[in-house]
């Protein structure tokens, strides 16, 4: 059980983490606190003291107490012989996200880098529990992979902490636009695009896709979809669009997808799939209704995973970088952490983003019927 002590002190620490405090301003006075938290003044001025001890807060004589400057402090702790790199992932154990993480470790692990893996689950309220946690540790950089990153984050005021701290980090898989941060990304909205384009190219015009859209990815994936469809001239039945979220990914997307083949007239004969993952439950489903792949129903998925050659149907799948883009990920913040030591700094390559171009593997989940004529 916290104690008040500790939830004082904690309460204190996160508005200077968060910056509702900063530098050099004063915080609440100890009558104020006692009345915001319900304590006494012994136990304020225990908190107080404490993070005065650590360097968090410093007093003026007859003025009061004030959040300290860490500017200085986090600089001094990037040019020390402490190497520790912090990765943020929405996922570790499973899909491709172990892939990624092995490939930045390995990269870090050569320079002499200790690396800690944390995981929000895709959650925002935990990412903001991590990133507190990092800027009251150790850390000389950060990779991030961001939380829910279709819709405005709620702990930007974190990242801009970290910005204010100097303290280096990057984003892979996504990023957060308004921060417009160095970035490791795929071109997701060709990726989308490709994948429908591959199956009308096949002769399919009656495709349904589905879209994880609280992740950027899955928003600019659908975007590319839509663009084929555009491109080509084929009309795009509103029904055939499927977006889901983090909390119904193992549920809603395949509903959908029974609906849709349960239904008298269906006549879909292709399906663009998230990410592989969902693209295995499809077959799973498709199998037990009886529904051949490629024989009735040609599937598209994303990320070229392990699942891709696992599954009994081979799939084709839009390849994803996973290693290489962990290793890309080391390399750049590396980079930035000596550029930040270097008060001499001189344009470098790593201080520009990275944006993979996609590229089909084509296997046998998918067939052609008549084939379309491609006009540019």
């Amino acid at each position: 059980m916290e104690t008040k002590y500790s939830k004082v002190k904690q309460a204190i620490k996160s508005r200077i983490i968060d910056g509702t405090y900063t530098p050099h301003q004063k915080i609440n006075s100890e009558s104020e606190l006692m009345k915001e938290f319900g304590v006494s003044r012994h136990t304020v001025r225990l908190a107080i003291g404490d993070l005065v001890t650590t360097g968090w807060l410093y007093r003026e004589q007859g003025s009061g107490t004030f959040c300290a400057d860490r500017t200085e402090e986090n600089h001094n702790r990037t040019i020390s012989n402490q190497k520790n790199i912090a990765i943020v992932t929405t996922f570790i154990s499973d899909y491709i996200f172990p892939s990624i993480i092995r490939g930045a470790e390995s990269r870090l692990s050569q320079e002499g880098y200790q690396v800690s893996i944390f995981s929000t689950n895709n959650d925002p309220e935990k990412e903001r529990e991590i990133l507190e946690k990092i800027l009251s540790q150790s850390f000389d950089g950060v990779i991030v992979e961001p939380t829910k990153s279709a819709f405005s984050n709620p702990n930007i005021s974190y990242y801009l902490n970290l910005e204010r701290l100097g303290l280096p980090y990057i984003m892979i898989n996504a990023y957060y636009d308004e921060l417009e941060p160095i970035s490791i990304i795929v071109d997701d909205e060709m990726g989308g695009f490709i994948q429908a384009e591959h199956l009308i190219q096949l002769g399919h015009t009656d495709i349904a896709g589905c879209f994880k859209t609280d992740d950027a990815q899955g928003t600019r994936r659908m975007k590319g979809f839509l663009k084929a469809h555009r491109k080509y001239g084929i009309p795009l039945n509103p029904k055939n669009i499927i977006t889901y979220d983090t909390e119904n990914k193992n549920t809603k997307p395949l509903d959908e997808i029974e609906k849709i083949i349960s239904t008298k007239h269906n006549t879909i004969t292709g399906i663009v799939g998230y990410n592989d993952e969902l693209v295995i439950e499809i077959l799973n489903l498709l199998r037990a209704k009886k529904i051949t792949v490629p024989g009735d129903v040609s599937i598209v998925g994303y990320d070229d995973s392990f699942l891709a050659e696992v599954s009994e149907v081979k799939l084709t799948s839009i390849i994803h970088p996973k290693s290489e883009m962990g290793r890309a990920a080391a390399d750049t913040i590396i980079e930035l952490i000596k550029i930040r030591a270097n008060k001499n700094k001189v344009e470098s390559p790593y201080e520009h983003s990275i944006v993979y171009n996609p590229k089909l593997i084509v296997r046998n989940s998918t067939k052609g019927l008549t084939p379309v004529e491609i006009t540019s």
